[in-house]
């Protein structure tokens, strides 16, 4: 028996997604008909209430989104229904802007990208480095199979501590304080949520090496933005690769905009010419799934806040 699948109103901008439907043995429905919804378009994420509050036969729904800051309010709201989110969906293009990142910082990408002119050498290798990486999810398992071939000292921290193919070592958040000062390549990876929220302050930054460099992937809430400029204006670190900022996004003649030692891309780990080709396979399996009554990928666990 098919799954009766709604896809968000404009879905003939994705026929992926309708594809997807029908590959997982599903059928393309409108709303009132349908069981479960899927949506893709990030920027309404406010209609979705609306639509699910107005289809009562939708019992799951399908979110394009890693993290679920944006539909937190409107997941609390409606706790008899099925959420399932895209995490781990985006997990191979981040790991790999991750890795582009950390190359370009150590390997001073920021001081010859800017030059007008021959400028001195300058850089440090990854070969060798030792790489802190904060979260355990499917961007680090990702990450950690990219760094392999750089012979790494990779230490994983998360929640739960559980060995990782391909880390050194994974501990728990207590031990950040000690292995930040080993640090040459600190990685933020996580999901934002309270605790974790701010996780990078002037402490933290101060107890880095003056030649680390931070790679943040995961949301810029992670990050003190205050405390990150001083630390790149004093040379307290080496210099910081953002594709995510705090605020976002970031405003024209934000002081991070000009410092030397400061890479900014613009959100783009996963953009959506990469990205809807994966979240259309995780519609597929979890259609397939619900088909074959197994349990789904990607649940929302509102408690944990991802």
């Amino acid at each position: 028996m098919s799954a009766l699948v709604a896809v968000e109103p404009d879905c003939w901008r994705r026929p992926v997604l309708a594809e997807a439907v029908v590959r997982g043995g599903g059928t393309v429905s409108t709303p009132d008909a349908a069981s479960a919804l899927v949506w893709a378009e990030p920027t309404q994420a406010h209609l979705i209430g609306e639509l699910v509050d107005a289809n009562p036969g939708i019992e799951w729904v399908q979110l394009p989104y890693a993290g679920i800051e944006p539909v937190v309010d409107i997941v609390t709201a409606r706790p008899g229904l099925e959420w399932y989110c895209g995490k781990g969906v985006y997990a191979e293009p981040v790991a790999e802007h991750a890795l582009m990142l950390a190359l370009a910082g150590l390997r001073g990408m920021a001081t010859y990208a800017r030059a007008s002119q021959w400028t001195a050498p300058e850089g440090r290798n990854l070969l060798g480095a030792n790489v802190t990486v904060l979260g355990g999810g499917g961007i680090t398992e990702s990450l950690l199979r990219l760094l392999a071939p750089f012979d790494c000292e990779v230490t994983v921290l998360r929640n739960r501590p559980a060995p990782m193919a391909e880390a050194s070592r994974v501990v728990g958040p207590e031990a950040l304080a000690d292995i930040l000062p080993g640090t040459d390549v600190l990685v933020l990876a996580l999901a934002l949520t309270p605790e974790t929220a701010g996780i990078i302050g002037a402490a933290e930054l101060a107890a880095l090496p003056d030649h680390a460099w931070v790679v943040n992937v995961a949301r810029g809430g992670h990050i003190v933005t205050n405390d990150l400029v001083a630390a790149l204006q004093t040379g307290q670190i080496g210099g910081a690769a953002l594709d995510v900022t705090d605020p976002e996004p970031l405003p024209d003649g934000h002081p991070l905009w000009g410092l030397p030692n400061c890479l900014i891309t613009p959100h783009i780990g996963n953009t959506p010419e990469m990205g809807l080709v994966l979240l259309a396979d995780r519609v597929a399996a979890n259609v397939a799934r619900r088909v074959a009554g197994e349990a789904l990928i990607g649940p929302v666990y509102l408690e944990l806040g991802y």
